[in-house]
């Protein structure tokens, strides 16, 4: 088959989006850091998933999405994110709560003193 005939087939197929492969980020569960795990399930079934995510100092979760979740600090730290909005640090307190209803990403670390654990609740 020569590249002509590859090429078409290719825009044939997946309807003019470019032939490349696409980065696909992994979610939570899946990213890790330096090849470790920070993530790990509690829960699992048809309605939620709920993850606990552990990062000791100087530990992070390498760039992942989040789908459509809530999120509870069991253990605050201080934080640097690396999102679409840029570079910064953030002090995690203890009991605070986040959300979100669209799918997001970022990249984090622990730059605190303390180890840091959240719970991911995503609705299916």
């Amino acid at each position: 088959m020569n590249k002509l005939t590859k090429l078409f087939f290719c825009f044939l197929i997946i309807g003019f989006y470019s032939c490349k492969p696409k980065t696909i980020l992994p979610d939570p569960l899946e990213a890790g850091w330096k090849g470790k795990k920070v993530c790990e399930v509690l829960k699992d079934n048809a309605e939620l998933r709920v993850l606990k995510c552990t990062f000791p100092p100087s530990v992070g979760h390498e760039e992942h999405y989040h789908r459509k979740h809530f999120g509870y600090t069991l253990v605050g730290s201080k934080f640097k994110i690396k999102d679409v909005k840029g570079v910064r640090e953030v002090d995690v307190p203890t009991g605070y709560s986040f959300s979100n209803d669209e799918r997001t990403s970022h990249q984090v670390i622990n730059i605190g003193n303390e180890t840091a654990v959240f719970l991911i609740i995503e609705p299916k």
